[in-house]
């Protein structure tokens, strides 16, 4: 079974790329989708004991940490210490379960591929990309964000000319929903072909 990591820096339009692949079938494990989940579950009580104040009705409030965390950065690394391994957890159970049912290949959307060393466990890349004018248009007109917000956020991500250059495939999502379908259409064809020529090896 090949591992596909599907990344992109904030706004460049990983998710919208996520769903196109699973449009095609292709089986999705979405990081951001697991760490939501674990908010609401594992994750509750060790983050409580690091941010007591972001916890709301039993669950982390994903507002409050982040402005907590906007006011001490340094403590990312100890939020990243309790979700990482959680995260890592539930993708292992997705591979699991998908190698089980025989696909020959899966996504696996990670976000932070490259910051959190991702690329080691996964076969293929895809890194989702677009123009910076398109991508920080598309980021400052979500609800609450901000141009310190957006900053911080790039800040802890590795930039997108390097993604770009370490990719197997680059998505352009900056000509429409139609021209980035086509383009996860070939990817999916050649992937499926890689697989079929690894099984008949």
């Amino acid at each position: 079974m090949i591992i596909v990591g599907l990344t992109g820096s904030i706004g460049m339009g990983k998710s919208t790329t996520a769903a196109l692949f699973a449009d095609e079938g292709v089986p999705v494990n979405d990081a951001d989708r697991v760490v939501h989940e674990l908010y609401r579950s594992e994750a509750v009580e060790p983050v409580a004991r690091i941010f007591p104040d972001t916890i709301v009705d039993g669950i982390v409030d994903r507002a409050k940490l982040s402005a907590n965390l906007a006011k001490n950065p340094a403590k990312f690394k100890e939020l990243e210490a309790i979700v990482h391994p959680l995260v890592r957890n539930r993708e292992l159970t997705f591979l699991e379960q998908q190698r089980a049912l025989g696909h020959a290949f899966v996504v696996l959307d990670i976000p932070l591929l490259f910051e959190t060393g991702g690329e080691k466990r996964v076969d293929r890349i895809v890194v989702v990309s677009c123009e910076p004018e398109m991508q920080r248009a598309r980021v400052l007109a979500r609800p609450g964000m901000t141009e310190e917000k957006f900053q911080l956020i790039l800040s802890r991500q590795v930039p997108d000319a390097q993604k770009r250059a370490r990719a197997d495939y680059v998505i352009d999502t900056g000509h429409g929903i139609d021209s980035a379908r086509a383009q996860v259409k070939t990817i999916v064809k050649g992937l499926r072909e890689q697989a079929e020529r690894t099984d008949n090896a």
